[in-house]
């Protein structure tokens, strides 16, 4: 009996300093970690945005003739939604000319993508405040092509991307959006070369705005 009494006096301090520890470090903790994890969506369901691409159009071989991508510059305009801090799905209309040695092809594209954000401090609680937050995607559309020094039998044609890239939160309405996308559309069946499959690497920078 006695050994059991000199035990439980050892043990009641670090129990209570171990009580002590918790309530220091609940008491500390930012409100917005006791809510849910999808505060930041729920507070900011959409967002509107603007991107400038360079483009570096590949290749394209046929039979007798090969013709050499060029770089070329474009617009895209975002609107989208947010059902989780986790996900989001996204409008996007992109412009630009598709160039290679001898041929250009003016293309207006229309995408619905599908991205995930690694919003990190949302999932694991880890981080109190997350400005960096890197991101993975899809997109499927239609593209609407003219051509400017070859005819097309294909007017619009489906297309598919893949996107990553992440996002710098300057402030919780204003988020700074870098890039990458791999774009490929389906044959336009140009004149010059009917079996061409506009694909390019995009480098991509914008922002967005959190509404």
């Amino acid at each position: 009996m006695k050994k059991f009494l000199i035990c439980l006096l050892c043990v009641l301090p670090m129990h209570a300093g171990a009580e002590v520890l918790y309530r220091v470090q609940k008491t500390g903790l930012p409100a917005d970690s006791v809510k849910s994890n999808d505060t930041f969506a729920s507070n900011y369901r959409f967002y509107v945005g603007g991107m400038y691409d360079l483009s570096f159009w590949q290749k394209e071989t046929g039979e007798d003739i090969t013709l050499k991508g060029k770089t070329t510059s474009g617009f895209d305009a975002v609107a989208g939604f947010r059902l989780y801090d986790t996900f989001r799905v996204e409008a996007d209309y992109m412009h630009t000319n598709a160039k290679w040695n001898e041929a250009t092809l003016k293309t207006d594209t229309i995408f619905i993508n599908a991205l995930v954000d690694a919003r990190l401090n949302s999932l694991y609680r880890f981080f109190y405040k997350q400005s960096l937050v890197p991101y993975v995607g899809a997109g499927i559309g239609m593209t609407w092509v003219d051509g400017k020094d070859t005819n097309v039998e294909n007017e619009t044609v489906a297309s598919m991307a893949a996107l990553a890239g992440f996002g710098i939160e300057l402030s919780e309405h204003v988020a700074l959006d870098l890039g990458y996308r791999y774009v490929y559309m389906f044959k336009p069946k140009a004149e010059i070369l009917p079996d061409m499959h506009p694909r390019a690497h995009q480098v991509r920078a914008g922002l967005r705005i959190n509404f």
